[in-house]
């Protein structure tokens, strides 16, 4: 008969996680073992994660967002020398300077299919260290690249790595931290994707202008390095499944029993075609439930909406309003403090929205997604602002303004999709970012590269008129979901087998 240690489960978190997992009915095989299932030593065992000291989780999320930060920022930071690199290399077409920056992003896609399961079956960290050094290898690759061909190769290669944190980020922070402050923590983590970005052309712009365009290759390793050694250094695992199942290795290696097994330990099958379920989990996610695909297709359309105005700025800018090299990568400073503005609001709002429902007994994944509902309205107001102030040649500051409010927008959707599907999938948070990144990822890689043509068509207005007109209806998504999101969750229709 089936012993199991009795434990008061972690308030409000833990339970979510485990109304998710599959039922830890033994099977035959532990009945006849008489298994004993290993727990955390009550809700206030210091080895959870949840109760971990306040400057542990600090010093974790901490680098963890710092990481975020480094590998978007890696992906723009180039956009000023792309010029500088078409001309050593002897090239003059606008395909391939648009795929030199969007490449890494295809890296994007193919990485988290990789990472997350990884992730959930041997733990973050062990992952984040091996991108981390990936990372760097390649980094450094492309700083000596003597070709077109290899400089995109080891583009890509370093794209795949660097999405790392970009995919288990949303994971480490459900881990560790609690539904009522998690928003704001996601608001901080999601900072990186959309900051990295917009910050890289303004160092890059400064770097290529004083050295040339390899040294963005190499400030970018140096500061790659220093963060691997101080993740090395300060990371610790936060995934409870991997921290029971070491428990209890621990505890059969202390006492001689070999019938004690994780709480999470009641899956009979190998490691490989566990491996290979993690693997499918994301495009299963993604492909089959409507909640997954319809938010992050929102975000995949803002996220390339961000890449696509990043490779026509600096023209813009140069071209119209004769900024030098250097000068126009602080065009994209509006960028940032719409980004800021919007995390500084949008943070406190949704900690706010989910103390209050929990306290009151309604909290839902839905709880999420109004901060969106109304924030998501700035995506096309600042497209409009943004594509007619600029064809109209009026002073430089307007277009700015527009990519500020376009910024408030974008955090709005990033944060609350995030938190939203994470909310949704709790225990498999890191297979719906993967596919969150994935789908984002693809179409940030692939939109900029019809961005220089279809302005030339369309013009600066209505070429930014037609993406404002796209968002404008993509703003409808929060709203349905907020309405229909909870009876699409628990319809027998749309529940997936992703064990």
């Amino acid at each position: 008969m089936e012993k199991s240690q009795a434990r008061t489960s972690q308030a409000g978190d833990e339970t979510d996680v485990e109304a998710q997992l599959p039922p830890p009915a033994p099977t035959a095989k532990a009945e006849s073992l008489n298994t004993t299932f290993v727990d955390w030593e009550g809700p206030n065992d210091p080895q959870n994660p949840f109760n971990w000291p306040t400057w542990r989780k600090t010093v974790q999320i901490g680098l963890m967002t710092f990481n975020t930060f480094i590998t978007p920022l890696a992906s723009s930071m180039l956009t000023p020398g792309v010029a500088n690199i078409l001309r050593e290399f002897h090239s003059s077409s606008d395909i391939i300077s648009s795929f030199l920056v969007s490449v890494y992003l295809l890296g994007y896609v193919f990485g988290p299919f990789f990472i997350a399961p990884l992730s959930e079956l041997y733990g973050r960290v062990p992952v984040y260290h091996a991108c981390n050094a990936v990372l760097l290898i390649f980094t450094i690759a492309c700083a000596v690249a003597q070709t077109l061909p290899q400089l995109m190769v080891f583009r890509f290669l370093a794209g795949v790595a660097g999405v790392c944190p970009l995919t288990i980020g949303a994971g480490t922070v459900a881990d560790m931290v609690y539904r009522e402050q998690r928003a704001g923590v996601m608001a901080l983590w999601s900072m990186g994707p959309y900051m990295g970005p917009v910050i890289g052309p303004i160092a890059g712009g400064f770097l290529v202008e004083a050295t040339n365009w390899r040294w963005v290759f190499w400030v970018l390793s140096i500061t790659i390095g220093v963060v691997l050694v101080a993740t090395v250094l300060c990371y610790r695992e936060s995934y409870a499944p991997v921290l029971l199942t070491r428990k209890a290795a621990r505890l059969r290696k202390e006492t001689g029993d070999s019938n004690i097994r994780s709480k999470f330990e009641n899956d009979e099958r190998s490691p490989r075609r566990i491996f290979m379920a993690a693997l499918a989990r994301p495009i299963k996610l993604l492909f089959t439930s409507p909640i997954v695909f319809l938010m992050a297709l929102f975000a995949a359309i803002t996220y390339g909406y961000l890449y696509l105005m990043f490779t026509t700025m600096t023209p813009i800018f140069e071209g119209i309003y004769g900024f030098s090299q250097g000068i126009a990568g602080l065009a994209y400073i509006g960028f940032g403090v719409g980004c800021l503005s919007g995390a500084a609001v949008i943070g406190p709002i949704a900690n706010r929205i989910a103390a209050s429902h929990t306290a009151r007994g309604c909290f839902s994944p839905e709880s999420r997604l109004l901060p969106m509902m109304y924030g998501c309205w700035a995506l096309p107001i600042g497209l409009f602002w943004y594509g007619w102030s600029a064809q109209a040649h009026t002073h430089w500051i307007m277009p700015i303004i527009g990519t500020a409010i376009f910024g408030v927008g974008l955090v709005a959707v990033f944060s609350c999709v995030s938190a939203y599907l994470v909310e949704s999938y709790l225990v498999y948070a890191a297979s719906v970012t993967a596919a969150n990144t994935c789908f984002r990822s693809l179409v940030g890689a692939l939109l900029p590269l019809a961005g220089h043509r279809m302005y030339a068509t369309l013009g600066l207005g209505w070429g930014s008129s037609l993406l404002a007109f796209i968002a404008l209806a993509m703003c409808s998504v929060p709203w349905f979901f907020a309405r229909y999101g909870a009876r699409i969750r628990t319809n027998p229709s749309f529940q997936i087998r992703l064990a």
